[in-house]
């Protein structure tokens, strides 16, 4: 699927609902590679995919009280879950993409069934993802949006949340450089809505509090990322835990951070209806060198390759004063929209 100008265009995988290439006036501004195969095999960051069951970190891989009991997930982060276990979403085979249009746009719809016990977790659900592209105002759009719903075949309580990781989220979990020659973000211009975070434990993990970032500048004041500062992996906060929905949707969107580069002239204003987002500026990316296999060379991906922006719920959300976010029963359904705009100029 193309957007209206053959200059902005999109690719999409079925492998993960991955967004391949999202070309901004021919230049392609998320990391990604040129053959599906590596995204099995070399995707350890989580390039373009959809992640889910849930997104971001679990403490000790452990969902508590759900059904009477406590479900055992992987622990692929420490001692902690990370984006829905060893595989998750992300390298699971998506039916789609299956074309649609969706309040006039035209898009593709994803489809991924997750059944019960699935990386430990509970209960069947089915995610959709729907991409819709086009040009406003002289600006690329790119509309994501994630519903999940209980199968009703089975009567657990779920847990989910799902990140387009960015991720992802799902969300996706998108890394993007807006200077694409560039093997590095440097130079890039960041404005945060908010500098209220949660503060984390040694092993990247809530405290409870929520707080003004300690290195995060005044929220809508922009500020220069450098080769190697300042360095972000933090999940940033727009609204407290108790007004938050478990579908997002009907809710407006609200703008979470706006990238641009000098060099280049590239602008990305991302926007959510989510009420937190996970900022990323790629310290552990390390993907080697590969090969096509017509020979060409895929240039090596290193530190702070790639800025994620995840729009998400709270990290380890299924914790008792938080899982009202993410807990799906029988009839309910989660949902979530962002969007992207860019441009040059």
């Amino acid at each position: 699927m193309s957007s209206q100008s053959p200059e902005s265009a999109f690719t999409f995988l079925s492998q993960g609902a991955a967004i391949q290439e999202f070309k901004v006036v021919d230049q392609n501004i998320v990391l990604g590679f040129p053959e599906p195969k590596f995204y099995k095999s070399h995707n350890a960051p989580y390039f373009g995919e959809t992640i889910g069951r849930t997104t971001n970190r679990i403490r000790n891989a452990q969902l508590r009280n759900l059904n009477g009991k406590t479900y055992q997930l992987a622990s692929n982060d420490g001692p902690n879950c990370l984006h829905g276990g060893l595989e998750g979403w992300g390298k699971k085979d998506f039916e789609g993409p299956l074309p649609v249009n969706r309040e006039g746009k035209e898009g593709v719809q994803f489809t991924y069934l997750s059944k019960d016990g699935e990386e430990g977790y509970p209960g069947t659900v089915e995610c959709k993802v729907w991409y819709t592209a086009g040009m406003e105002d002289g600006k690329t759009v790119l509309d994501v949006e994630y519903q999940v719903e209980f199968v009703p075949s089975l009567s657990l309580l779920c847990p989910t949340i799902v990140l387009h990781e960015w991720l992802t989220i799902p969300f996706w979990a998108s890394y993007f450089n807006l200077n694409p020659g560039s093997s590095t973000i440097e130079g890039t211009e960041i404005t945060l809505s908010t500098d209220q975070y949660l503060a984390l434990d040694s092993h990247s993990i809530p405290t409870g509090h929520i707080t003004a970032h300690p290195s995060a500048p005044s929220p809508k004041y922009q500020f220069t990322l450098g080769a190697k500062s300042p360095s972000f992996d933090d999940c940033f906060v727009l609204d407290p835990p108790n007004i938050i929905p478990l579908d997002t949707r009907p809710l407006p969107l609200r703008t979470l951070v706006t990238l641009s580069h000098p060099d280049t002239k590239l602008h990305l204003e991302i926007l959510s209806t989510e009420p937190a987002f996970q900022f990323y500026t790629g310290e552990h990316i390390d993907v080697p060198e590969l090969e096509t296999s017509n020979g060409e060379k895929i240039p090596a991906r290193g530190s702070r390759a790639g800025i994620a922006v995840e729009p998400s719920r709270y990290v380890d959300v299924p914790r008792e004063e938080w899982k009202s976010q993410c807990l799906l029963k029988k009839g309910e359904v989660w949902g979530a929209k962002n969007q992207y705009r860019a441009w040059k100029g």
